[in-house]
């Protein structure tokens, strides 16, 4: 599980950023990848990534302005074209349907592949036996609402040095051990798989929070997550600039992260006023607050690692 950002601006691009678009790669857990809102261009900066709009499944948006929608059209029908046949959900607040059918009917596009729209509302909007997403409406201009990503607990690890000691060879059978809750039949016996796995790992768990004022809310969907995304438009010189015009700066980042118990906080959506190392700025503001603090720029690629896992595990 990896986070790739596509766009990282704030508004308009900059020769820097491009605007809004954030990848969540799943190859591994269910061979997909989700998206998390689609500006302008952003199919442009995943041909310049490992992405393949192939393994698109979902994508979610967090509000209806141009910079978090316009590369939707683009995409959507591009993606036929790169070999994208499997159904694609978009999920995302009422108009989105209305936005896309409309740019595709006026272009006369063609999307060969059955498209599906869920227009989200507070509460759990997606689960099934791997993950549940959930969203949470922020404050903004407009309707705008933070996603919250979790992953079901896996089993934990095997004991086969014990499975072995009791006298049950490598097989079949350690895999219906490892995945059962009931006792397991093996050669007239009735094996406890308690007895045999290791304590359950935690899922990992993932917020992106998008365009808002700091709100109660972001600090819910954030709670002890393994990494929060959240926009920090401004640096705390601008809170006046931020609250007028519906955002968060660097440091209200970090208070949310710090008071939600967020592992790691990764600044986004950031104004073009911070070029080259004055982003830099931002992540020494929030780190007053938050002891792991990253900015993301275009391209910048970061695993979701479990907790147990040292840093330079995969």
């Amino acid at each position: 599980m990896e986070l790739i950002f596509l766009g990282t601006g704030a508004g308009v691009p900059s020769p820097e950023r491009n605007v809004t678009s954030i990848a969540l790669t799943l190859h591994d857990e269910r061979g997909t990848m989700w998206l998390f809102d689609c500006g302008e261009a952003t199919q442009h900066q995943i041909m310049r990534s490992p992405l393949k709009l192939s393994r698109l499944e979902f994508i979610f948006i967090t509000h209806l302005h141009g910079d978090h929608i316009f590369g939707l059209p683009g995409l959507l029908t591009s993606r036929a074209y790169q070999g994208g046949k499997t159904p694609l959900t978009l999920f995302g607040p009422p108009g989105l349907r209305d936005f896309v059918e409309t740019c595709v009917m006026l272009s006369g596009s063609h999307i060969g592949y059955e498209l599906n729209y869920v227009e989200v509302q507070e509460g759990v909007i997606f689960q099934d036996d791997q993950f549940t997403v959930e969203c949470g409406l922020l404050e903004h201009r407009i309707d705008s609402y933070g996603y919250r990503i979790v992953e079901r607990d896996i089993p934990g690890t095997l004991l086969k040095d014990k499975l072995v000691a009791d006298g049950i060879p490598p097989g079949p059978i350690y895999r219906q051990i490892k995945m059962s809750k009931a006792p397991v039949e093996y050669e007239g016996r009735m094996i406890d798989p308690r007895e045999y796995v290791g304590p359950a790992i935690s899922g990992r768990k993932l917020a992106i929070i998008g365009d808002t004022r700091p709100v109660r809310k972001s600090v819910e969907l954030a709670r002890n997550v393994d990494v929060l995304v959240h926009e920090a438009t401004f640096a705390l010189d601008k809170e006046m600039l931020a609250h007028q015009y519906y955002h968060a700066t660097s440091v209200q980042a970090a208070r949310i992260a710090a008071e939600a118990g967020a592992r790691e906080l990764i600044l986004t959506h950031i104004s073009s006023r911070y070029q080259g190392d004055e982003a830099e700025r931002l992540v020494k503001e929030a780190s007053n607050i938050h002891s792991r603090v990253y900015a993301a720029y275009d391209g910048y690629q970061h695993p979701i690692r479990r907790k147990n896992q040292e840093q330079g595990d995969s």
